[in-house]
């Protein structure tokens, strides 16, 4: 077996037909590597990681940050637009919090492997 780009030949093609037959489909793999480089920014993990604990506004979660208002609101942008976060509003200001459970399994799964 040739592939089109690869310069090789397989040495173990009914492996490489097996795993071929149970990897998502190419533009799955790239939204998945979309959703890791969203989650690959330090203060975009601890708003996740205070949001995990509960829903919170603009301004408290920039006190808990230490961080500007702007600052939280741009990252909390990116992530409401990449489906992590939801919002909403009451009265003057936005409250935020997980988008679902599974954010919190992530967080929780990913921070269980960086302290084995």
């Amino acid at each position: 077996m040739i592939n089109k780009r690869s310069d090789c030949e397989a040495i173990n093609p009914e492996i490489v037909d097996k795993v071929r037959d149970v990897m998502p489909n190419i533009k799955d793999l790239y939204e998945l590597s979309d959703f890791f480089k969203v989650m690959g920014d330090g203060t975009r993990i601890q708003l996740l990681w205070a949001l995990e604990e509960s829903e919170m506004c603009v301004g408290d979660l920039a006190v808990l940050l230490d961080m500007t208002k702007s600052a939280i609101s741009h990252q909390l942008k990116v992530l409401k637009m990449s489906k992590l976060v939801r919002s909403e509003k009451r009265g003057k200001n936005v409250y935020y919090a997980l988008d679902d459970d599974h954010i919190k399994d992530i967080l929780e799964k990913a921070l269980d492997h960086v302290r084995e």
